[in-house]
Formats: C-alpha cells, sequence, structure tokens
C-alpha cells in the first residue's frame, strides 16, 4: 500500500513539473512569435488538461483499476462527447486548427496577408488571432472575422508594406 502511494505522489509531482514545463516552453514560443496572452492562456489550458487526463489514467491503473475498466469508462465518455461535437464539428475544427496556427503559422499579429480565396476578396492587416477566427482590418476601415479552419485551408500571401495586393481574375469578361 506504501508503493501505491508512493507511485501516486511520484506521479502527481512529474505532473506538476511536467506542466511548469510545458507552461515554460509554450511562453518562450508565445515570447518569439509575439502571440496574445489570450492565446497563450489558450494553449496553456489544452495542454494542461491533456496532462491531467493522461496523469489520472496512470493514477487509476496504479490504484488496480483494471484497463478494462479505464478503457470503459474512457470510450463511454469519447462516445458521448464524439456526439455532442459532431453536430459541432466546425467549432471543433475551428479549435483544432487555432492549436496549429499558435505552433506552425507563419504570420503574426500586425503582419499584412491576402487570403486567396476565390469567393471573396480579403486583403488586410491582422489584428488579433483568436480561439476561433483571424481578425483581419481591411483597408477600407473595415474588420473580417476569419474562420481558423479556412485560414489553414487556403492559400495566404504575405504582402510587403508598400506592395499592391494581387489582382484575381473572378472569370467575368
Amino acid at each position: 500500500m506504501l508503493l501505491k502511494i508512493l507511485l501516486v505522489c511520484g506521479v502527481i509531482v512529474f505532473f506538476l513539473l511536467i506542466s511548469q514545463l510545458v507552461d515554460r516552453v509554450v511562453g518562450e514560443l508565445a515570447n518569439k512569435r509575439s502571440v496574445s496572452e489570450y492565446r497563450v492562456e489558450y494553449v496553456t489550458k489544452i495542454t494542461r488538461f491533456a496532462l491531467l487526463f493522461c496523469s489520472v489514467a496512470v493514477i487509476c491503473l496504479l490504484l488496480g483499476l483494471g484497463y478494462g475498466d479505464i478503457s470503459l469508462f474512457l470510450s463511454s465518455i469519447f462516445a458521448v462527447v464524439g456526439i455532442a461535437l459532431f453536430a459541432q464539428w466546425s467549432i471543433l475544427s475551428n479549435i483544432t486548427a487555432s492549436v496549429i496556427i499558435f505552433f506552425g503559422f507563419p504570420y503574426r499579429v500586425g503582419d499584412r496577408i491576402q487570403v486567396l480565396d476565390p469567393d471573396a476578396k480579403l486583403c488586410g492587416v491582422i489584428s488579433e488571432i483568436t480561439m476561433f477566427h483571424v481578425i483581419v482590418r481591411m483597408e477600407d476601415g473595415n474588420t473580417v472575422t476569419y474562420p481558423n479552419s479556412l485560414m489553414l485551408q487556403r492559400a495566404v500571401l504575405k504582402v510587403a508594406p508598400g506592395a499592391l495586393p494581387l489582382e484575381r481574375d473572378n472569370g467575368e469578361g
């Protein structure tokens, strides 16, 4: 019994140390990329939740719950969450895209971009990148919110300062 208690305490300490390490790495990456505090907090919460989930699963196994019991419980939770999120697939895809944008998007707040979307002419300066969308301030002063998932699916051109955006042929003669 003492061994189980020590192992559980070890898992908790490991969780706390890894959480601090991940927080530090995310913070350093955010400073390098000039990311807003809101996005840093969001990504930190997601990583902590994933670490907590893994830690609870390990603790359950250490306390003697069988793999079958844990897998039955987790599969039930995933089934309910999956059904609930299936109806909201676009929200889930935007949240996932937000995490991908945080770690791999080559453009930052303040960059002038043009989204090469055949349905809409979008050229302006990125004013904010949130959990669900990228906010772009257009040259005419209007603000456009563009979904994160579409930002990853479309070609995005970084427009050099002073350069004119590309003119697109819309097929009208």
